[in-house]
């Protein structure tokens, strides 16, 4: 019964990856009738159903190279071909420059794709597996769509010119190609305690998506393009901290503050503390003869220097 079942669920990653394509194609077709919405809905179900694809071959254990290749294909239409020609039938131009920025966008995707498949087979740092080489592909290719969102939601203007939407497509298509270190969502695991506040943000978020979706999916992209420079610093961190390579987080806040504590280079006080001092703010009085750093051989002065510095903590001299 189970060595029957065997084949056809190994083809369930395949069928999802397969699902994503046709996700991805059909956003043409809904650009080629001005259904801009539902071009970028399908896109997005593209990029969910690519993040899910990968994830169910690693739990089925129904990896294959026919799987990661056709992964690969499929992100290379799904997330460079489609937006592109998206962008392209939304700016429309007789000059020629749309179709090149377009060509640029998509070589760009396919060139992202092919670094990323020879990277699998680098031995790379354990830390450098948190990270991805530049910006992932349906990042990518939803963040070319965000000047067509934005015009969708709030109207023409400045972001919608065919100067600004060009730019913005071969900046991403730069992004693509990058070196910048992002991070990798497959690598972060939730505490048990945080199970139930990440619950309530899930449902927040599913009702955000539902009443304002374009919205939702705008300020996403913006939050994930601010997240970059962390993600560089944090990148630089472990490169230069090999201690924190293999510990969890937790643990690499308590190097991270250690070694701040060291690089403030504090001292021990100056003078010894009475009993309590540490609560009362107490100190010791400096000998006679280095009070305020002069000193005295007049008996009047010297005595008086004395009497200042036994105030100083309170108490009263005995009498001699």
């Amino acid at each position: 019964m189970v060595r029957a079942m065997t084949p056809s669920v190994r083809l369930l990653p395949n069928a999802v990856t397969v699902l994503a394509l046709c996700a991805g194609l059909s956003a043409v077709q809904f650009a080629l009738h001005h259904q801009y919405t539902l071009a970028i809905g399908a896109i997005g179900v593209a990029a969910v159903l690519d993040s899910l694809d990968g994830r169910i071959a690693r739990l089925l254990d129904a990896t294959s190279k026919m799987g990661a290749e056709l992964d690969s294909l499929s992100d290379a239409i799904s997330f460079g071909v489609a937006p592109a020609l998206v962008l392209y039938v939304w700016q429309t131009d007789t000059q020629g420059l749309g179709w090149i920025t377009s060509l640029v966008f998509g070589v760009c995707m396919v060139l992202r794709l092919a670094r990323f498949n020879t990277l699998l087979e680098v031995e790379k740092p354990p830390y450098a597996n948190e990270f991805f080489v530049g910006v992932p592909a349906p990042a990518g290719g939803l963040l070319a769509l965000l000047p067509l969102i934005v015009a969708i939601e709030f109207g023409d203007g400045w972001w919608s010119a065919r100067v600004v939407v060009w730019m913005w497509t071969i900046a991403i298509a730069l992004l693509l190609i990058s070196r910048i270190p992002t991070l990798s969502l497959k690598t972060v695991r939730a505490p048990a305690k945080a199970a139930a506040p990440l619950l309530v943000v899930v449902c927040l978020l599913a009702a955000a998506i539902i009443q304002y979706p374009l919205v939702s999916l705008a300020i996403a992209l913006v939050l994930y393009l601010a997240h970059i420079p962390y993600s560089v610093r944090r990148y630089h961190w472990l490169a230069n901290h090999p201690e924190a390579w293999n510990v969890p987080i937790s643990e690499r806040r308590a190097i991270r503050r250690a070694r701040s504590t060291r690089r403030l280079r504090l001292r021990r006080p100056r003078f010894p503390r009475v009993a309590g001092g540490n609560r009362l703010g107490v100190r010791l009085p400096r000998p006679d003869h280095v009070v305020r750093g002069v000193r005295t051989f007049s008996p009047d002065g010297q005595e008086r220097t004395r009497r200042r510095s036994w105030r100083r903590i309170g108490l009263r001299r005995g009498d001699r």
